[in-house]
Formats: C-alpha cells, structure tokens, sequence
C-alpha cells in the first residue's frame, strides 16, 4: 500500500459561502499519477465543511436555507457564552456536514455521479483561508 498526499488553501467569505473544489481535486489527482486508489478529501476547520452536491444556482441557495432552519444564526449557543464569537453555529453546521469525504479513483477519475462535485462550504462568520488536505491511498 502507498500514500501520497497534498495540501492546498482556499481564500473564503465565510457564511455560507460554497466553493466548487471538484476541478482542483481532480488535478491534484492527475498529478499523483495513480490508476485506482480511495481518495481522501478533508478540511482542516471545525466551521467549515468538505461534501458532494449538484453545484447548481439553485441548490447554492437551498443549501444555507436547509441550515438556516436547521442550525439558526441568530439563536445564542453555550459556544457564543463562553467565546464571545458569535459562531456556535458554524462549528454545530460543520458537525452535520462533516469534514472529510471518501471518493473512489478508477483509472485515474474521480468517481463522482453526473450531478455531483465536491464543494467546500464555508461556516464560519468571518473571511478565512481554508486548508484542505487530499491523501490517496493505492
């Protein structure tokens, strides 16, 4: 079994923001030159999210609605008490969400379904840079 691993940053606007990774991954794979092997994609935050969706308009809407209503921002959390930062909810979403996903690589692709690509999405209520971590096991 080998490993190979790569990091990167992303700049982010935080709140809600939703990044498409998918094509960035994808290099990154292509340049581990590796035929099959699970890949590992993970964010390196507790406010923010790594996850697979239809990065379409629509659903970059829906998305914070569905959390909004899930994980409200204007409620005060235990976290807020005690930090003072007003981002309980962000650390609650990216628990929901998680920060890591498991992709399969055949024949040097992403095996990704037609409508889906993987997005970072950004919690926290504050601009961040993001590092997100790619290891492929083979």
């Amino acid at each position: 079994m080998s490993v190979k691993i790569e990091k990167f940053t992303i700049s982010t606007k935080g709140f809600d923001d939703i990044i498409d990774i998918t094509s960035k991954i994808q290099g990154i794979v292509s340049g581990f030159d590796v035929k099959d092997a699970l890949l590992s994609v993970f964010v390196a935050a507790s406010t923010a999210s790594v996850v697979t969706i239809e990065y379409e308009p629509g659903l970059v809407v829906d998305l914070p609605e569905l959390l909004n209503t899930l994980v409200p921002i204007n409620r005060v959390y235990e976290h807020d008490k005690k930090w003072h930062d007003g981002n309980g909810y962000s650390h609650l979403r990216s628990t929901l969400l998680g920060n890591s996903l498991t992709i399969p690589v055949v024949n040097g692709k992403l095996e990704l379904g037609s409508w889906q690509q993987i997005v970072l999405v950004d919690f926290d209520n504050k601009p961040r840079v993001r590092e997100i971590i790619v290891t492929a096991i083979f």
